[in-house]
């Protein structure tokens, strides 16, 4: 079942040769940099979201799991809620000064933007 599945082929021009196999490209996550390396920038948003404010941590250099576990902490110690994924952590509300402090008593190099 899984060397039929087509959702993951569309786009590839049909082969005539009976030996052809498709293979995908795997993307490799980056290692997680240690906290005193990774330049993280938090800065507010309002744009798409229907005037409402979030707070963005961007610059992270990481594995998702990691990004969702920074991002787990966040939203607890603010206690609100928030998103974390494609390498940016959202935080619910203006919290700029807030997350930065955190993040700075953690061990990051963090910078408030905007």
């Amino acid at each position: 079942m899984a060397e039929n599945d087509w959702k993951k082929r569309l786009g590839v021009v049909f082969s005539t040769n009976p030996d052809f196999t498709y293979e995908e490209e795997t993307v490799e996550e980056e290692a997680t940099l240690e906290p005193s390396k990774q330049n993280l920038i938090v800065s507010i948003d309002r744009k798409g979201r229907a005037g409402k404010q979030v707070t963005l941590v961007t610059g992270f250099v990481g594995t998702a799991d990691d990004l969702a576990g920074l991002g787990r902490t966040l939203k607890v110690k603010c206690g609100v809620g928030g998103s974390a994924k494609d390498g940016e952590i959202t935080i619910q509300g203006d919290f700029r000064d807030r997350v930065t402090a955190l993040l700075k008593e953690m061990g990051y190099k963090a910078k408030r933007g905007n």
